[in-house]
């Protein structure tokens, strides 16, 4: 396993090029600290999730556009012809094509995919999210190299406990991203975790799951509630869902923090500028040194 990046506060704050990585359940603060610091001027901001739609997901999804288009008569004259165009519109601030076309398994008449289908895309977003976890140490030189930016800040899907393996000193994408910045894990108290699930239950969404935890849960639904495929409730089912997903992925987020440092949720929450943010990393990895 690699040393941490900027083993000391002294170290970290007086770097000229500082470089890091957030990670952690979604809706704690990462993507909220990665704008911030945007904003600054001073910080290249590199979205995983909007890497994986653009560049590694991109085409599937307006393949999926066209797909449908092609049904109907007048716009499959049109496309045919090369008369329109159809392509997503994907942004850091809206992800909302990436996160459709990944959907939800269930009944085809309440908007659901049947399970290979799903299944299928749930591949496709895990080759995805391994490639753009991997082109880090590229955008951090591109960021410096071309764009000037001083600073990079690599804002992590929730999904990246998914496809990692912290207990593997030679997992690939760990060792990348621990060799090139400080992994930073924003750690969420059971509060967070209720607060999560309410938000959730609100308004659900498709996730990433690992093909074991996705495969038992899904059997496990099906048995519960006697039902078939066709008979399950997308929303139903990510619902059930979420809240085993979370207590599933909090071990693993615990086991990653070992390749870098950990900062509460609530502490993040109260950040507001670049220099508090800097202090925060500071303060922590002064912790890290009196304790050890």
């Amino acid at each position: 396993m690699e040393s941490v990046m900027y083993s000391t506060q002294e170290e970290w704050l007086q770097s000229k090029n500082k470089k890091i990585v957030l990670f952690g359940m979604s809706g704690l603060g990462k993507t909220h600290i990665s704008t911030m610091l945007r904003q600054s001027g001073e910080w290249y901001h590199y979205s995983i999730d909007y890497r994986i739609g653009t560049r590694y997901m991109g085409e599937h999804i307006e393949d999926s556009y066209k797909e449908d288009a092609m049904k109907s008569p007048y716009l499959r004259e049109l496309l045919l012809g090369d008369s329109i165009h159809i392509s997503s519109n994907i942004s850091f601030d809206n992800l909302a094509p990436l996160s459709n076309y990944l959907g939800k398994p269930g009944s085809k008449n309440k908007g659901g995919l049947s399970f290979e289908e799903y299944k299928k895309r749930q591949a496709q977003h895990h080759i995805a999210e391994v490639n753009a976890l991997l082109d880090t140490p590229r955008f951090i030189d591109k960021s410096q190299r071309i764009y000037g930016y001083p600073n990079f800040i690599c804002d992590t899907g929730g999904s990246i406990c998914e496809v990692v393996n912290p207990d593997d000193p030679n997992d690939p994408v760990l060792k990348s991203l621990a060799k090139n910045t400080l992994m930073v894990w924003i750690q969420g108290s059971d509060h967070h975790t209720d607060e999560l699930i309410k938000r959730f239950d609100k308004n659900p969404k498709p996730m990433c799951y690992h093909p074991d935890f996705l495969n038992s849960k899904w059997e496990e639904y099906l048995q519960l509630n006697n039902c078939k495929m066709e008979e399950v409730d997308p929303d139903a089912f990510v619902r059930w869902t979420y809240a085993k997903a979370l207590n599933h992925r909090n071990p693993i987020y615990k086991a990653m923090a070992s390749w870098g440092i950990t900062v509460q949720a609530d502490l993040i929450s109260e950040v507001k500028t670049p220099e508090e943010f800097n202090s925060l990393i500071g303060s922590t990895l002064l912790n890290n040194t009196m304790n050890n």
